[in-house]
């Protein structure tokens, strides 16, 4: 069973497994899937299905995937699902340690070029979506000047907004309500910056 929680990572060896570029990609198409098998995967992210089930399996290694409920009659599938609501890196978990902080960054660049892939082939396919959609699509930029202190709010405030959302969304799901949904992408960076 899933987690409602999300995971908070603080060894070596899970930031390493998750900062793999194809695993990373597996890990978000399984959270928006929310259970799929190695089969379903590869045709996502256009991979030989043994090589999905090995790069799963290094992630169930690691607690960040698990084995999930059968959705199908065939016993000879095997379903995933993540095993908590996402996961999280805090800061004050690395500081102290040099791996850590170097594995975080590698992590957070593949993130960060995943995330920039993903608009940037929105931008190239815009055209080919529903006018409402192009409309409802964002782009945003502020600046503000802040304290640290109040960077950390406003980071929760967010968090707690799209979350409620994603709730709302999965639980229309459930109840048979897919009408119109579509995967959504909504990133979001905080950070301090000079000149």
């Amino acid at each position: 069973m899933t987690s409602s929680e999300n995971r908070r990572i603080t060894d070596l060896g899970t930031l390493k497994a998750i900062s793999h570029p194809l695993r990373m990609r597996l890990y978000r198409a399984l959270f928006v899937a929310r259970t799929a098998t190695a089969s379903q995967l590869a045709g996502q992210v256009d991979e030989a299905v043994s090589l999905v089930s090995y790069h799963l399996r290094k992630l169930a290694d690691h607690g960040l995937v698990e084995e999930a409920e059968a959705q199908s009659a065939d016993g000879r599938e095997r379903w995933w699902q993540p095993s908590s609501y996402g996961f999280s890196i805090h800061e004050e978990d690395v500081r102290d340690a040099p791996e850590l902080a170097a594995a975080t960054v590698a992590f957070g660049r593949t993130v960060n070029a995943q995330r920039t892939e993903m608009h940037g082939r929105f931008l190239d396919e815009r055209h080919t979506w529903p006018e409402a959609w192009r409309s409802a699509a964002m782009s945003s930029e502020w600046l503000p000047r802040l304290t640290a202190a109040e960077l950390a709010e406003l980071g929760a405030e967010l968090d707690a907004v799209v979350r409620k959302y994603d709730e709302r969304a999965r639980a229309a799901e459930a109840a048979g309500e897919t009408e119109g949904r579509e995967n959504v992408a909504v990133h979001l960076f905080g950070f301090p910056y000079r000149g």
